[in-house]
């Protein structure tokens, strides 16, 4: 064979594709956002994500790993967002958890990702026989309260509310309203009747912070 026929032969056989990561958890986490865990196959995934599934399996160990790799692609492209005005010092504590709400809004609207947290919309949809990922969900879920509590008590301590507020029931209260949030947009609820449900949220502010007080 001559050397220009052996350059064509190894320009045919081009270079071995490269696993993208990043492109395949973000399909993933579109196939567990809309189907649920136990809706979502293998198959599924290979076809999705378009790598054979030894590659999967070698990458993320099987589906659960999978699942849990997606799980912490979700954190890392929407928490952040959503968390922003929590992390802003210069908001009254009334401007960002109404921030907070908006903007969470707008990701359970988004129409360029499945509607609802992901984390709510996946922890709906399971059996008895995946009690693990169940468990991984919960915490999710608690993580997401257990942030509001956070942000909450540490204005508490800079006197922007009153020592008497139940900050545990007031976090509950507040993950509730997300958990709502998150059911209505699935059903298709558009961004304009989130908004109006945050309108509510935050007429009723004032008393919310001044009626939680160590009641259980």
């Amino acid at each position: 064979m001559s050397q220009v026929q052996d350059c064509d032969v190894k320009k045919c056989r081009g270079r071995p594709k490269v696993f993208d990561r990043e492109a395949a958890l973000d399909k993933a986490l579109t196939l567990f956002w809309t189907h649920g865990y136990e809706g979502t196959s293998l198959a599924d995934l290979v076809a999705a994500t378009g790598a054979k599934a030894p590659t999967l399996y070698a990458e993320f160990v099987n589906k659960e790993g999978l699942f849990r790799a997606a799980m912490a692609r979700y954190t890392e492209k929407f928490c952040a967002y959503r968390e922003a005005a929590l992390d802003d010092d210069q908001l009254a504590v009334d401007k960002a958890i109404e921030g907070y709400f908006r903007a969470t809004a707008a990701c359970f609207t988004d129409r360029n990702s499945p509607s609802g947290c992901f984390f709510i919309c996946t922890s709906t949809a399971l059996s008895a026989s995946s009690s693990e990922i169940a468990n991984m969900l919960k915490q999710q879920n608690q993580a997401q309260e257990a942030t509001l509590s956070r942000f909450l008590v540490a204005r508490q301590q800079r006197g922007e509310l009153n020592q008497k507020v139940n900050i545990e029931s007031l976090s509950r209260y507040l993950a509730c309203m997300l958990q709502g949030m998150s059911v209505r947009a699935r059903e298709g609820a558009l961004r304009k009747d989130l908004d109006s449900i945050i309108d509510t949220l935050m007429a009723m502010w004032p008393t919310l912070t001044g009626l939680c007080q160590g009641q259980h």
